[in-house]
């Protein structure tokens, strides 16, 4: 009989939702468990439409709609980071925890109303149960949020829609239903919270500027993207007048609105902020000399690729073992960092993700002069998950080892800082990604023989990407004396074991995917 990888990695999402309600246990951790169910069935109806080609979008092919997975993260992530915020008393974060919880399970319900409205004939069971789930999870959430909370959910689900809308259109093919859940939710979010900050500017005085470049860049190459994209379907986006009237546009966007908004949020000047930031020691001028030169071995790494493509004209795509020398680079380019200067770290991996989203339309929308160029230079590092018009498995590298940093819980920290598995919460994204994913993918390719059922993915790499990263806790344990895992060993190997698992058989995008669920289980 033949293994269904859906009904596995639903399996390992269960796992994981049942580990965070153990160690919750609370109302939301309950709703949470409904949401699964729910989730869980939706997840077929959306499956059967992907395969009859009955959605309302292209979503991406080969890959199921993992509606299931992307449901949870939010909800599991405001869970845990929740109940970090209980444990040293900080209320405020403790109610915004709350709401990404919230905002998580709405997002989740209305991606499920969406499946159930345009599936026919009407799957009543299914609708029951999701009647079922969500009424009982409203009837929760009315209870325990206040009005201006609700209002922020209802704002981010607003926005949501709309940005749905938009980009799904725009950018056919380029996500699954899950994916669209999760990076649109997610960015959905930043901008609500951004004009949330921006409204109260007075209240920001005390607040690290620091956590404020984040969503600036994020919604300005949002805003960028939406303009440009809109623009150029009445205009032909090749020419050299419509690229130099974008570069003018991107000046006025920055220099025009971001570099005044983040003035406004940071009460500094951003451009001095930075310089003074970045000189405040050696060690970070070295860091950053070492980053740049990691980058210009990116840069060769690939130059190098595209010349033996241009002597060979048979090779497409390169292999996965090459594909995987940029995963080696990001461990080396985090890892100095995060024991070091994190903060530094943090400033840098958004200006990396604001460099590559800019360069990335820029490709899209054939700007001259590096439009064609960048357009030649990647299509050697295409594979099946870069089937839309935008390559985004670069950004979704650089997404799923930067989240955990960004998203490392300070208010909500210890003065002696997080004890046990906690400890190793930046490092979840190296770990996953960088370490496990690069070693499964080399290993399962080159040696593996033992294939899981129903899918490519073998045990040997599977194994090895276990073991890998129980030795990179070891070294990270070594090298970083602020990581104290006390008797957190087990839970240790056992998140990582679970997370290897889910790698092994999700169809999603496993860079952005499995670093957040690596960070949920050992922030509890």
């Amino acid at each position: 009989m033949q293994t269904d990888p859906v009904l596995v990695e639903s399996l390992v999402v269960f796992s994981i939702v049942l580990c965070v309600h153990m160690a919750v246990w609370n109302q939301l951790s309950w709703c949470c468990i409904a949401l699964a169910v729910q989730a869980f069935y939706v997840q077929l109806k959306w499956d059967r439409l992907l395969r009859t080609g009955a959605a309302v979008f292209q979503f991406r092919p080969s890959a199921n709609s993992g509606v299931l997975p992307a449901s949870m993260v939010l909800p599991l992530l405001g869970l845990a980071l929740r109940g970090r915020c209980v444990a040293v008393g900080n209320v405020y974060f403790e109610r915004f925890a709350m709401v990404i919880t919230v905002t998580g399970m709405m997002l989740a319900l209305f991606l499920s109303l969406i499946a159930l409205g345009i599936t026919r004939p009407v799957p009543t069971n299914t609708c029951v149960i999701a009647g079922i789930a969500g009424s009982a999870i409203l009837y929760t959430v009315k209870q325990m949020l206040t009005v201006s909370e609700v209002i922020e959910v209802l704002e981010v689900l607003l926005i949501f829609v709309y940005l749905s809308l938009i980009l799904l259109y725009l950018l056919p093919r380029c996500f699954t239903p899950g994916e669209a859940l999760l990076v649109l939710g997610g960015v959905s979010f930043i901008i609500n919270q951004l004009i949330k900050r921006s409204l109260a500017s007075a209240a920001n005085a005390n607040a690290d500027p620091l956590h404020f470049f984040l969503p600036v860049a994020v919604v300005g190459c949002v805003l960028l993207g939406v303009f440009f994209a809109i623009l150029f379907l009445f205009m032909e986006s090749e020419t050299w007048a419509a690229s130099v009237f974008f570069h003018l546009m991107t000046a006025v966007l920055g220099l025009g609105l971001l570099v005044p908004w983040l003035s406004l949020l940071t009460q500094h000047h951003p451009v001095a902020w930075i310089f003074h930031f970045i000189t405040l020691s050696n060690t970070r001028l070295q860091l950053l000399a070492y980053w740049s030169f990691l980058a210009l071995v990116a840069v060769v790494v690939v130059l190098r690729q595209n010349g033996r493509r241009s002597g060979s004209s048979k090779k497409q795509q390169v292999s996965t073992a090459v594909r995987k020398y940029f995963h080696l680079l990001v461990v080396l380019t985090f890892v100095p960092g995060l024991v070091w200067d994190r903060p530094l770290l943090h400033l840098a991996a958004v200006v990396c993700l604001a460099a590559f989203l800019f360069l990335e339309l820029v490709r899209f929308f054939r700007i001259r002069p590096l439009g064609t160029p960048l357009r030649r230079l990647l299509t050697l590092f295409l594979d099946e998950r870069d089937s839309g018009p935008l390559i985004l498995t670069h950004i979704y590298l650089l997404l799923g080892v930067s989240l955990p940093v960004w998203l490392s819980p300070g208010p909500c920290t210890p003065k002696g800082g997080l004890g046990g598995a906690g400890g190793l919460v930046p490092y979840a994204g190296v770990l996953a990604v960088g370490v496990g994913d690069t070693v499964a993918s080399v290993f399962g390719s080159t040696v593996g023989e033992i294939r899981w059922p129903g899918t490519k993915k073998t045990f040997e790499g599977t194994a090895t990407s276990v073991f890998a990263q129980v030795i990179a806790v070891v070294i990270f344990l070594i090298a970083d004396g602020s990581i104290n895992l006390n008797a957190s060993y087990s839970w240790v190997v056992g998140s990582i074991a679970m997370v290897a698992m889910l790698e092994a058989y999700t169809s999603q995008i496993d860079n952005l995917l499995l670093p957040l669920y690596l960070y949920v289980l050992l922030l509890l």
